[in-house]
């Protein structure tokens, strides 16, 4: 790639309440012995984060609280090199995600969405030349909104799994999940182009429900899952967006998934794409 891409991120931003503890708790279970941390995270912010260290040209779409944690998040994605100025200051509080974290790197999350109930599209232009990645964390009708409003490459990350409209399958050039996800989403069968994470098992890519692509899982040690989905859709759009072909992309976003669940942060310190794409 030369030029970086332009690329619009409109999702979730929350605080990341990570307690890490030797296994996770089962229903009524109390399980102690947890480690406490603190970190930026979100979906949308995590994909925006990991795109502008990717070597994106990002800008965040979202909301965050009048308090405190709204402005550290504005200065976390700052740091990341992320354009903030269409990021509202809304009146609930930040968004927060509740994890627990088990000795191999399994989550559970719980999510407050918070000011992320706010966010919306108004004011917001998108070039032709502007690539969009949307999640699941923020309205339905924005997402609705995004498919009409959107001109140029448009991806969709379906997490947490819910019923996408019609529209949005139709328009999306992209849509995102993992295996979970793609089992409950019957209608991605015949989408433009999906793409499958397998967790251990790699990734594939499908057109209209065709085989197109896969790539083994990189081996790795797991220190934390929460965040390396988002990294892989990141690496996975610039790179598809960009105009790389297939099996590169979706290589290269399996090793930047990789390297995410080696880094114990929501939003992982990455290289340059380039840096984990295969040889030509």
């Amino acid at each position: 790639m030369t030029a970086p891409l332009a690329l619009a991120v409109v999702g979730s931003i929350n605080v990341d309440l990570t307690a890490r503890a030797a296994r996770l708790p089962g229903p009524g279970e109390t399980v102690g012995g947890g480690r406490l941390s603190r970190e930026a995270g979100g979906k949308g912010a995590n994909q925006a984060a990991a795109a502008a260290r990717l070597g994106a040209a990002v800008r965040m779409v979202g909301a965050v609280g009048p308090d405190q944690d709204g402005s550290w998040m504005l200065d976390e994605l700052a740091t990341a090199g992320v354009d903030t100025g269409a990021v509202r200051r809304g009146t609930e509080p930040t968004g927060v995600a509740l994890i627990v974290v088990d000795a191999a790197g399994e989550n559970q999350i719980a999510v407050c969405e918070g000011a992320n109930g706010e966010v919306g599209l108004d004011g917001v232009v998108f070039g032709s030349d502007e690539a969009v990645l949307a999640q699941l964390e923020i309205s339905m009708e924005v997402i609705s909104a995004l498919a009409a409003a959107a001109p140029g490459y448009f991806a969709v990350n379906a997490a947490p799994a819910l019923d996408l409209p019609a529209a949005v399958v139709e328009r999306a050039d992209l849509i995102i999940v993992n295996e979970t996800e793609y089992a409950l989403l019957p209608a991605l069968r015949t989408a433009r182009r999906v793409a499958v994470t397998y967790g251990g098992d790699g990734a594939k890519l499908f057109e209209h429900g065709e085989l197109v692509a896969q790539a083994p899982a990189v081996k790795t040690s797991v220190v934390n899952s929460v965040g390396a989905g988002d990294a892989f859709c990141a690496a996975l759009t610039i790179a598809l967006a960009s105009g790389v072909d297939a099996q590169r992309a979706l290589s290269g976003a399996c090793a930047v998934g990789a390297a995410a669940v080696a880094d114990p942060r929501s939003q992982p310190r990455l290289a340059r794409l380039e840096q984990y794409l295969p040889a030509r």
